[in-house]
């Protein structure tokens, strides 16, 4: 437990030899405690932990390396100057008679554990010239040469492209087939089916769900996960199109983006779908007022507006969710309640300076009604967990009640539940008349929440598809995002 916070509730795991047990459940659901238990960077306040069914009390990180169990973070971890054999054995080196590193034993090991892998890295390479993909073989790698009979996996396909995630299954495979056990932490369902032997769901410190995964659907663990029937996943939408128009866009022209032309009506949800590189983001931000189209016009209730800065669209009522959370959305080092505050200074009431004990206020309120789980309002942000600091970025803003709002890639690393609340927020939002703007390269997500989508294309509007429509559905998205003739494609 936390200073205000029980992390982890009587939790009960068991690990196989040569198994992949798949760990999930929500941001701040215990995942990240449970395995940093294991690893002995956190010490439990209570239980016991069983190592081939002996009780163990692993005092540190390094003990628990000595035991054979290593943790692989999401985020690559490896000395960018080094060589890739000096990141293999940093810590490690073998020695010879004389007390020197032996860098022939260290080539012939690496060698070797590549071989047993089937993989090929460059050895007297710099790591930071390498792949992501690569730095994440290289700790997998150091794991074997650290002798790992466990080995903790979080996230590890993050970053990925399909063909790398390919060649890392393969690896992770053989890893199993040696002997190695593999707790396996991923917010992406479909991995887990292909991978992983057995299922562990944890929902608010608890172990909600254990299982043998030929036994589960995948319908099963997004209930088990989020607490709520697949069914309610995404929220029941009913818009009328009659309503008042919010925000109008007129022939706006930006560098690639040609005369873009959109309507957001009250009360809705505006899906903007297209690929990488087609303008959402720029399109965005030009409503959002960080950049200045060089032609056309933006009209806000009917009255035209130029906005000079995002401040000034922030006062007009527009606020925009950025796709890069940790970067453009907060300030990790700050508090929660700093983090809050600091867009709405002008509105949290002031006796000359501001009023602590107001921001305090405001504080607590908003991490109750986002259910931000942290223990107080002074904790850092960069603790918080990534759907966490996600609640905090939609408070902040939420708090000013503005007219409109841009998500851009909202749920990027979120765990369904977290995404499926985010759903329903905006489905709320939109019932009290606001307009939201969603943009996301999840075709399915747009389906499944918004009213209208726009398919954006080299910087220009080529599709509107409605929700009445008999063909409003992912699939169909896909094709007009990326320009494929559907009646080629159905022949």
């Amino acid at each position: 437990s936390f200073p205000g916070v029980k992390a982890l509730k009587s939790v009960n795991f068991s690990l196989e030899k040569g198994e992949i047990h798949a760990l999930l459940g929500e941001n701040g659901a215990g995942k990240s405690t449970l395995v940093k238990i294991i690893q002995g960077i956190y010490q439990p306040d209570d239980g016991d932990i069983f190592l081939d069914g002996k009780k163990v009390t692993i005092k540190d990180a390094n003990h628990a390396r000595s035991l054979g169990i290593v943790g692989i973070p999401q985020e690559v971890s490896v000395f960018p100057d080094l060589t890739v054999l000096e990141n293999l054995f940093i810590g490690w080196e073998p020695k010879t008679n004389f007390g020197f590193i032996n860098w022939k034993d260290m080539e012939r090991i690496a060698r070797q554990k590549m071989e047993e892998l089937n993989i090929n890295l460059p050895l007297k390479e710099e790591a930071g010239r390498l792949s992501t993909a690569q730095q994440k073989l290289i700790q997998i790698l150091k794991s074997l040469i650290q002798r790992a009979r466990i080995l903790i996996m979080d996230e590890p396909t993050t970053s990925l492209t399909t063909e790398e995630i390919e060649s890392l299954f393969s690896v992770v495979k053989r890893l199993k087939t040696s002997g190695v056990s593999i707790i396996y932490i991923s917010h992406r369902l479909e991995e887990v089916f292909r991978i992983a032997d057995r299922v562990t769901v944890l929902r608010d410190g608890e172990v909600v769900f254990s299982d043998y995964l030929k036994d589960v659907t995948p319908e099963d663990l997004v209930e088990k996960m989020i607490g709520r029937k697949p069914s309610e996943y995404f929220p029941s939408r009913s818009f009328e199109e009659d309503r008042d128009i919010l925000l109008r866009l007129n022939n706006i022209k930006f560098k690639f983006l040609e005369k873009v032309n959109l309507t957001l009506f009250k009360g809705e949800i505006l899906g903007i779908a297209g690929l990488l590189g087609s303008g959402r983001t720029t399109l965005a931000k030009i409503i959002a007022g960080f950049l200045k189209p060089e032609g056309g016009e933006i009209y806000l209730n009917g009255k035209k507006v130029l906005f000079s800065s995002p401040y000034d669209a922030i006062k007009n009522g527009i606020v925009y969710i950025p796709e890069d959370r940790r970067v453009q959305g907060l300030i990790l080092q700050e508090s929660v309640r700093f983090n809050l505050s600091l867009p709405n200074l002008d509105i949290i009431p002031k006796k000359f300076i501001i009023d602590v004990q107001k921001e305090y206020d405001i504080a607590r309120e908003l991490i109750s009604n986002f259910n931000i789980k942290v223990p107080n309002p002074d904790y850092p942000v960069f603790t918080l967990s990534g759907g966490n600091q996600q609640k905090v970025v939609l408070a902040k803003w939420l708090f000013r009640e503005p007219q409109v709002l841009i998500f851009d890639e909202p749920t990027i690393g979120i765990d369904v539940g977290t995404k499926s609340n985010i759903y329903h927020l905006m489905a709320r939002l939109a019932d009290g008349r606001k307009g939201i703007i969603f943009i996301s390269s999840d075709f399915t997500e747009l389906v499944g929440v918004c009213d209208r989508i726009l398919i954006l294309k080299n910087g220009e509007i080529t599709k509107e598809i409605k929700r009445e429509d008999a063909t409003f559905n992912e699939h169909r998205v896909f094709l007009e995002a990326a320009g494929i003739n559907q009646t080629k494609v159905g022949r």
